[in-house]
């Protein structure tokens, strides 16, 4: 893990760029209360920990380097950490992953791809009962070639085609791309089109059905291209400590996997 020090400092700088009041006090109501500031920073502090909520409320009592960067009095409970958890909105935490996107180098080159992350804290009858049809959660994510930062993520526990899932992600991110890399599974007229219309040059292999299609595959860049193995890198980055996730239900684990990309995009702003 990088510096303590670093660490407290990046998820505190990324906190108060979130709020509104970023001046606010860290305990503004004594002991008992906490600056929203303060509430986002533990909890990205808890995801880079990659520790149990017991294990990280001890590790947040005995640092020092925390209860000097943020001024605090005490630190919060487990329970505490875990409430705050699911009180922050995906709304939230997707503002959040743009930010640190912005703080790691966002370049407008992307590469989209796709991994599984384990979800095995999920009991069998909760997974039927909720329809899911992959024992894994199927993640999407929209990478910077450059800096490795992760701008977007999309989740999912169905079977849905890769190329509806790429075509969702564009569009929340058409303004920032200037090209895109993927492979043949989002081969899609209908996608590539959108990209064209959006000023965004697509870099998207075919399905090589007939002589026309390998054409078109002969004529892409290879070196521009190749980049797209930057998703995979980033993927692997993420499962550095592990591809197991802690949540039960599947919006924490969607919650989880998001503060993860903040986190990776946090390491990547410091490198």
């Amino acid at each position: 893990m990088r510096s303590k020090r670093s660490t407290i400092r990046q998820c505190k700088h990324l906190a108060k760029e979130h709020v509104d009041n970023p001046d606010e006090p860290a305990a503004p109501t004594g002991d008992s209360g906490f600056a929203e500031w303060v509430q986002i920073t533990l909890i990205l502090l808890h995801t880079e920990l990659n520790k149990s909520f017991r294990e990280t409320e001890a590790w947040f009592n005995d640092s020092k380097p925390l209860h000097e960067e943020l001024n605090l009095p005490k630190t919060p409970d487990h329970t505490t950490l875990c409430r705050w958890e699911q009180q922050v909105s995906m709304r939230e935490l997707r503002r959040l992953l743009r930010s640190s996107a912005e703080q790691a180098g966002w370049s407008g080159s992307a590469t989209i791809d796709v991994s599984g992350f384990q979800r095995d804290q999920t009991s069998c009858y909760y997974r039927n009962r909720a329809g899911f049809s992959f024992h894994k959660v199927k993640t999407t994510a929209l990478v910077d070639t450059d800096s490795l930062a992760i701008k977007d993520v999309h989740f999912t526990t169905k079977r849905k085609w890769d190329g509806h899932v790429g075509l969702q992600v564009y569009r929340r991110n058409a303004d920032d791309l200037q090209s895109l890399r993927a492979d043949a599974n989002y081969s899609w007229s209908e996608f590539r089109e959108e990209c064209r219309e959006g000023n965004t040059r697509p870099l998207i292999k075919h399905k090589e059905h007939n002589s026309l299609k390998k054409a078109h595959n002969a004529r892409l860049d290879d070196d521009s291209y190749n980049q797209r193995s930057m998703s995979e890198t980033a993927f692997s980055m993420l499962k550095a400590d592990g591809e197991r996730l802690r949540s039960r239900s599947w919006y924490g684990q969607f919650r989880e996997l998001t503060r993860k990309c903040i986190v990776h995009n946090l390491s990547q702003a410091a490198s």
